[in-house]
């Protein structure tokens, strides 16, 4: 009887954990998916017309500088981040995914400025980087045993100052600043990207996997994620990029 029971356990548990995994492969594809939109579109932005929408180019003065609707487009994605908590709360799973392309979308024009400052080697440079820490990062918010509620919470406090400050160096054009903000950056997006793969794992074990709502808590997962290997990007790209002046 207790040979059967401890059989029956160890099946469960061998179900949770297959479970978990292919719920984690579903939140990765889709992070990974959104990655590419994002790559795509700001390359579209680029290298086609759709550059004189975003950006004023003046060939004699060799100056570039943001449209109106290159700003619209710039401040667009933090906006889209407190619609898209109303969507999962509210909208269905179709609604989610699409909200989630969007975003991918009109981040990738939002960032379409990268491929246009730096040289393409340095990008390729940076995103291996970027990628071989996200992935170190990830392993280790998977395994540990230790709860990172508290760092994540902190972090999390951290990055709405590193928002705030970004947008008034906007103005402000402190070189110090920028990387100051660039190199606090890499510390806590390196951080976040532990702390959201242990909360999305957490999430999976309260929630299950069939439910819409987890399906929607996937689609929420795989942004959280995005916006760690993105800010982590671009703060590296910041500090390592090498120049196409």
């Amino acid at each position: 009887m207790f040979e059967t029971k401890e059989i029956a356990q160890s099946a469960s548990v061998e179900m949770i954990d297959e479970g978990l995994r292919s719920y984690m492969i579903k939140v990765f594809n889709y992070m990974g998916l959104g990655l590419c939109v994002t790559a795509l579109s700001a390359y579209l932005v680029a290298n086609t017309p759709l550059i004189g929408l975003m950006y004023n180019i003046d060939q004699a003065a060799h100056t570039i500088s943001l449209s109106a609707i290159g700003y619209l487009v710039m401040f667009a994605p933090l906006l889209m981040i407190f619609a898209f908590q109303a969507v999962i709360a509210r909208g269905s799973v179709f609604a989610t995914q699409a909200m989630f392309w969007a975003f991918s979308a009109i981040m990738g024009m939002s960032l379409s400025n990268i491929l246009m400052a730096y040289t393409a080697g340095s990008i390729a440079r940076v995103f291996l980087i970027t990628a071989a820490t996200f992935g170190t990062m990830s392993l280790i918010g998977y395994t540990t045993k230790k709860d990172l509620t508290a760092i994540g919470s902190f972090l999390r406090m951290g990055v709405w100052g590193l928002v705030i400050a970004s947008i008034v160096n906007i103005f402000m054009h402190s070189s110090g600043l920028y990387y100051a903000i660039s190199y606090i950056a890499v510390v806590a997006f390196t951080g976040l990207t532990a702390y959201d793969v242990q909360n999305i794992k957490n999430l999976y074990y309260q929630t299950g996997y069939s439910s819409e709502f987890a399906k929607k808590a996937a689609i929420s997962g795989a942004l959280s994620l995005y916006l760690d290997f993105i800010n982590l990007f671009i703060a590296l790209m910041n500090i390592l990029g090498g120049s196409r002046r």
